[in-house]
């Protein structure tokens, strides 16, 4: 039986548009280059197509700079979808916009309505449970909501602490596998994967975190050699994706896409 956690039919995407430059980072590091953001994205979606998944990108959203980062803006499961509320206020339109497009894939596109914030990429899926990382995005409201929300489908939710001063839950963590987590030493040392296999990013590599299984293929960003040298050595099919310009906005292979497959 197929892993609902990394075994996906669908994916959607945003193109990057010209606003992107103007989007959120906690460090200012420059602006990203729009035509090389552009062409590490279309790399992106040719591996997401690649393992025989249906990719929709949607048109930039120029009112939203950040509004590439979809992952941010809901919640896709099997028997539903749950549109966010981002912890960034310019980012609300985002989620709203999004939420037809869900309706296209899901009869049952349910919404977090407040007064809590949660965002995307603090939310792990894994075969047992959705964790959920507390962050400056993501508050106690916000999970308690969502919990409510998915046990009409019975799945559990586990909250969880992020690292003080990283921006979600996976930036650093991501699922590997049924029972395998990729995480950075710093949250993995909280104890929260207990029970979980671990597998360390490289010293100094703690951005590779943010990766993604997407059926057989384990997307890594590039530029971090350790960390792909272990997943690697794992067992896992490596695909090295140029991210130097989403990683300008705090983003990351897991922000650039929803992942998903909608029950029959």
């Amino acid at each position: 039986m197929a892993a609902m956690s990394h075994t996906f039919t669908h994916a959607i995407t945003r193109a990057p548009g010209i606003s992107v430059t103007k989007g959120l980072r906690a460090v200012d590091t420059g602006a990203p280059d729009l035509e090389r953001f552009r062409a590490h994205h279309q790399d992106y979606v040719e591996v997401l197509r690649s393992t025989g998944a249906k990719v929709t990108v949607l048109e930039p959203l120029e009112d939203y700079p950040d509004a590439v980062f979809v992952e941010d803006t809901a919640l896709c499961l099997p028997e539903g979808a749950i549109v966010m509320r981002p912890g960034a206020p310019s980012r609300l339109g985002e989620a709203a916009a999004m939420a037809p497009v869900l309706r296209k894939f899901y009869g049952d596109v349910l919404a977090i309505e407040g007064p809590g914030f949660i965002e995307g990429g603090d939310i792990l899926t894994t075969e047992r449970e959705i964790l959920v990382g507390r962050s400056a995005r993501t508050d106690g409201a916000g999970i308690e909501e969502l919990r409510g929300l998915v046990s009409r489908w019975g799945y559990a939710v586990r909250e969880v602490e992020t690292p003080e001063g990283v921006l979600h839950f996976k930036t650093d963590c991501s699922l590997v596998d049924e029972e395998t987590i990729l995480a950075t030493e710093r949250l993995a040392a909280s104890g929260c994967f207990e029970g979980y296999r671990v597998i360390l990013t490289g010293e100094g590599e703690e951005a590779a975190a943010n990766s993604i299984r997407f059926n057989d293929l384990m997307l890594v960003p590039a530029g971090f050699p350790k960390t792909a040298e272990r997943l690697s050595n794992a067992g896992y099919e490596i695909r090295e994706i140029g991210n130097s310009e989403a990683a300008r906005l705090d983003g990351g292979m897991s922000c650039l896409s929803l992942r998903f497959s909608p029950a029959k």
